[in-house]
């Protein structure tokens, strides 16, 4: 299946979208002020070891201080051969103290509330391979399933090292077709970047950043492009230069495949992504069938509930559950590329009784998963015939980059009444009138709150202002929410 990339870039940010038979199927998006943590490289300083938690809060420049834990220490694994279960964990206060400076790279950018996750186990990726300083093991993606070749490469990348390498590299799944060319140019910019690093650690004060990952556009030409991609589009001239000069030197087969888009019209116009990018950000999903998916993404978990809305073919009523269930399966798998949706996911299909369709219904989710970059675990029907998965988080969703908490609602959701509003005030002001002898009080409020006292609620507004024997008057406050209002003491 022919896959399209597009690279709309901006001095502000950059966005990619993938595009598979004329539909999206992901989302990217870099902003220039704030640009993805992950895979960062900092000189960091301990901050606070904590011992009871065996983790440890590191300063590496940022606004928050980062977060190690024991287990993402290399000097706390078991290894060199030790991979033995009973090889007991080094307790952490035991590795690092107060004020030690400390080379850490960000696994996890912050999400929320929570500060960047750090392990000290460096992996520097490549084109065809990631580098594992530490660690002198040549490991193979589990993508590449022939032993055979597996062996191959293992042996192909074994004998292009020098002798005195101490570190161990992945060979990643672009390596399968790769030369002996590319792959020793791929070890020699790890090897160099890596002691450009070691360099660094020597000369430069704790807190600084010493290696920053590919933009999102390097990335793009690094690990996005497969067998599958009929083309790139770029829609800066300037941007597409330096990608040219890019791909000259780490990704050479890349680079008939990438173009400098010249048309009039914006570039993710004419492929219909900016209405897609709309519609990634509401609830709502519709099926072509005629049924919906309901997406609800909320700190702890993601539902997706399915529904069969207007599709009422087949012939019976469990058929079009059957059916309506086999189309959210492939749209649910698209919906989490699209808004990388990352975490605990639970998803609620339509009640099927029927155990061929269940396994059926689960089957083609897998299937439909496996286009998938991230790392997916996904369970079998539980009891209430909820289907469990988990999603690796390695950035925010897309609702997190373009969206913020509404300031009507505070983020619940939805908002109190216009009448609920004017209970709320009437009680205020009776509780105000025991307290203090104004002349008046004037109520400022939003316009619809104003307008329910008016007309609905006139009589209860008329009643308070006899019994307190103060004159009521209302003002209304254009820039107010409708839970917004004051009383002012006259």
């Amino acid at each position: 299946m022919n896959e399209d990339i597009l690279i709309n870039i901006t001095p502000q940010e950059t966005r990619v979208a993938l595009i598979l038979q004329g539909a999206v199927q992901e989302l990217h998006i870099e902003r220039t002020l704030s640009r993805g943590l992950a895979g960062n490289i900092y000189l960091g300083k301990v901050v606070r070891v904590l011992p009871g938690m065996q983790s440890a809060f590191i300063d590496i420049g940022l606004e928050r201080a980062a977060f190690l834990h024991v287990a993402d220490i290399w000097e706390a694994k078991p290894h060199d051969g030790q991979h033995g279960q009973n090889v007991p964990q080094i307790p952490i206060e035991k590795l690092l103290f107060d004020g030690q400076t400390i080379t850490v790279q960000v696994i996890k950018d912050p999400i929320g509330t929570k500060g960047a996750r750090l392990s000290t186990q460096i992996s520097i990726a490549g084109r065809m391979l990631v580098y594992l300083p530490q660690d002198k093991h040549i490991g193979i993606s589990q993508r590449i399933e022939n032993e055979a070749e597996r062996e191959l490469l293992r042996s192909k990348v074994q004998s292009l090292l020098p002798p005195e390498e101490k570190g161990g590299f992945i060979i990643r799944t672009m390596a399968e077709d790769a030369s002996d060319a590319d792959l020793q140019m791929d070890v020699e910019y790890l090897r160099k970047t890596w002691a450009s690093i070691v360099a660094q650690t020597k000369t430069k004060p704790a807190a600084t950043l010493m290696y920053q990952d590919l933009s999102l556009a390097q990335r793009v030409l690094r690990d996005f492009v497969s067998d599958d991609t009929s083309n790139i589009q770029v829609d800066s001239r300037e941007n597409f230069q330096m990608l040219q000069e890019f791909g000259t030197l780490y990704t050479p087969s890349v680079l008939p495949k990438l173009m400098h888009y010249r048309g009039e019209r914006p570039l993710f116009d004419l492929y219909g992504v900016e209405e897609e990018i709309e519609r990634a950000l509401g609830r709502r999903v519709d099926l072509k069938s005629g049924g919906y998916l309901i997406v609800d993404q909320t700190e702890a978990m993601t539902t997706i509930d399915v529904n069969t809305g207007s599709f009422v073919n087949g012939r019976n009523f469990d058929d079009t559950i059957f059916k309506t269930n086999l189309e959210a399966a492939h749209a649910i798998a698209r919906q989490l590329r699209l808004r990388n949706l990352g975490g605990i996911i639970i998803l609620d299909f339509i009640d099927m009784e029927n155990l061929e369709h269940r396994t059926a219904v689960l089957s083609e989710l897998n299937k439909a998963l496996q286009r998938d970059r991230t790392k997916i675990s996904v369970s079998s029907f539980s009891t209430l015939g909820l289907v469990e998965m988990t999603r690796k988080r390695t950035r925010e969703s897309l609702a997190h980059i373009l969206c913020e908490t509404c300031p009507a609602c505070k983020g619940k959701g939805q908002v109190k009444t216009s009448r609920t509003v004017c209970y709320e005030i009437l009680r205020e002001v009776l509780r105000e009138a025991k307290q203090f002898n104004p002349r008046e009080f004037r109520i400022l409020a939003a316009q619809v709150v104003v307008d329910m006292f008016l007309e609905e609620e006139s009589q209860h507004l008329a009643m308070l202002g006899d019994f307190i024997q103060k004159p009521i008057s209302l003002q209304v406050q254009t820039d107010y929410q409708q839970e917004q209002y004051d009383i002012i003491l006259m």
